[in-house]
């Protein structure tokens, strides 16, 4: 026992030494430091919003509970005419209609029962039903639609006043904005997701102008609401870019001035009332920009001027570069087409340009759109003037300015459309609706007359 308690004191002893032999030889000393209490203190894992506040303080609940009551699941059935098998289709078969369902989102912007959704979501509907978020359901009619936005407005007939959102200025939004989405994705019920305005001004391919955002979207979204975190209507959530059909880190919505634009013409005219200042942009990936070194311009190039235009009027030149409308700055052809599609014919606008390196600010007056494109031909068209009714002797039709390459060898270019499909084209109002109802599988007739007074009937397939 002793001879145990003797090796205990030993090696103690032993450890004691050593430790301040390695203390006093190698190890280096540290000089102390003390912590001013007046010092800031910074903590890395604290975030901030685009407006300063931290991220813990951005509340997103009062928001998201004003915005799951204004918004709604849109239930759209239609008949759907044809063969129930392939077998049917290739040896005949009895005409059978077989009603399909398809679901989206709505967001009510008035007590008595405006709704606001896509296009896309009622399209062709036979039958429409709105479900409330507190499982209330609603027979809907439609009250008017836009295409070419993606926009349409319908209604429910309701006793009692409803939940409803107000417009938010979709032009005051900045990138990096906390944003919500609010719908019912995959027949999901008041479904809340955030993110922030990734870009502003998306074109994707249709001269339109998006937001997108990284709030996740996903099919059945449409219709729905994009609000910032004072729960105010800056968007209708409208489509997502993926291969697979599913979120995958971004998606777009209509700005909610746009929106707004058309729901008021919708319920003023029954129609949308477009209006333009009349100018033709060059593609700047095009290789005639890249050619003529217009291929990096920071601003709106001016390729050409419409005729009978606001800014054939304003004196707008080939050439110009537009910098700014207003108070919105340009730089991509989409920041004006978004700006002038909040306008109505009879709107001025003050364009900021460049002309030669100097710049100036020009007035231009907004009117009402003489031109458009065909949706499935892809023609160009514009309403008559005085001096195209003498030319061709008529009263009505579209004159076609522009056509795709694939369709340059019919020789289409400088004729008129007089009707299609027997139905009597009048201007572009007319074509925009006749045209929007041709079937990519089946044929259409159009009617068409030369300078030289002749008629002639084309049909594509």
């Amino acid at each position: 026992m002793r001879r145990i308690g003797g090796l205990f004191v030993v090696a103690v002893l032993a450890g004691v030494f050593t430790l301040g032999a390695y203390k006093t030889f190698f190890e280096k000393s540290q000089p102390l430091t003390y912590q001013n209490e007046e010092q800031p203190v910074f903590q890395t894992s604290s975030y901030t919003t685009a407006t300063g506040a931290p991220l813990s303080e951005v509340d997103f609940t009062n928001a998201a509970e004003k915005t799951v009551n204004a918004v709604v699941h849109v239930k759209n059935i239609t008949i759907s005419r044809g063969p129930g098998s392939l077998m049917e289709f290739f040896y005949g078969y009895q005409e059978r209609a077989t009603p399909q369902v398809g679901t989206g989102s709505g967001v009510i912007i008035s007590p008595d029962g405006y709704i606001v959704t896509n296009n896309h979501v009622i399209a062709k509907a036979t039958q429409l039903s709105v479900t409330m978020n507190n499982n209330k359901t609603y027979e809907a009619t439609v009250v008017g639609t836009d295409p070419t936005s993606d926009i349409a407005l319908i209604k429910v007939d309701t006793e009692d006043p409803l939940p409803y959102l107000v417009f938010g200025d979709s032009d005051n939004i900045r990138i990096g904005e906390w944003v919500l989405a609010v719908g019912n994705p995959f027949n999901l019920t008041s479904t809340v997701t955030a993110g922030i305005v990734s870009a502003k001004a998306r074109n994707l391919g249709r001269n339109q102008s998006f937001i997108q955002t990284d709030a996740a979207v996903n099919p059945g979204n449409s219709g729905g609401a994009l609000v910032n975190t004072n729960g105010e209507l800056v968007g209708i959530n409208t489509a997502i870019t993926s291969q697979t059909g599913a979120y995958i880190g971004y998606s777009f919505a209509v700005p909610s001035n746009i929106a707004r634009k058309i729901v008021q013409d919708l319920l003023e005219y029954g129609d949308v009332i477009k209006g333009v200042i009349g100018i033709r942009t060059v593609d700047p990936n095009s290789e005639y920009a890249r050619e003529n070194g217009i291929d990096q311009v920071d601003g709106v190039f001016i390729g050409e001027v419409e005729e009978d235009s606001g800014a054939e009027t304003a004196g707008l030149r080939n050439g110009d570069i537009i910098k700014q409308v207003d108070d919105i700055q340009v730089r991509k052809f989409a920041d004006l087409t978004g700006y002038i599609a909040t306008k109505s014919p009879g709107d001025q606008v003050d364009v900021q340009l460049v002309r030669g390196g100097e710049m100036m600010v020009v007035p231009v007056e907004v009117r009402e759109r003489q031109t458009m494109q065909l949706p499935l031909l892809g023609f160009t068209i514009k309403n008559l003037t005085e001096e195209d009714m003498k030319t061709y002797d008529i009263k009505q039709g579209v004159k076609i300015i522009d056509v795709p390459e694939n369709s340059r060898k019919y020789g289409l270019e400088g004729k008129v459309i007089l009707e299609v499909d027997g139905q009597e084209i009048r201007d572009i109002k007319d074509a925009r609706k006749y045209f929007s109802n041709i079937s990519r599988f089946g044929q259409t007739s159009i009617t068409l007359k030369n300078a030289n007074g002749e008629r002639e009937r084309v049909i594509f397939q």
